[in-house]
């Protein structure tokens, strides 16, 4: 299984979403809370090449984007290839 990191912050329902699939999915993910953890908007910044907006996902450290593209890798039927370790 792929490695998987969310940016998210509190009360934000794309991360909701996200993570709602995810668990949907049986994936293990980590979580990184832009608002609670020091430094961490700015890695996520970093990370997503000026990512601003949560949530911010990357699976095997390549940058997957956000709610709207985990949704659509999922509609196009690439999403559980990804999450194996396989290309979308």
């Amino acid at each position: 299984m792929a490695k998987v990191e969310l940016y998210t912050r509190p009360m934000c329902g794309f991360c909701y979403q996200a993570k709602k699939l995810l668990d949907k999915k049986g994936v293990t993910y980590t979580e990184y809370n832009i608002w609670t953890d020091a430094g961490r908007k700015d890695e996520m910044a970093e990370r997503s090449k000026g990512g601003r907006t949560v949530p911010q996902i990357f699976v095997d450290d390549t940058h997957v984007g956000g709610c709207t593209d985990l949704m659509e890798l999922e509609q196009q039927g690439k999403l559980d290839d990804l999450l194996k370790g396989q290309a979308a």
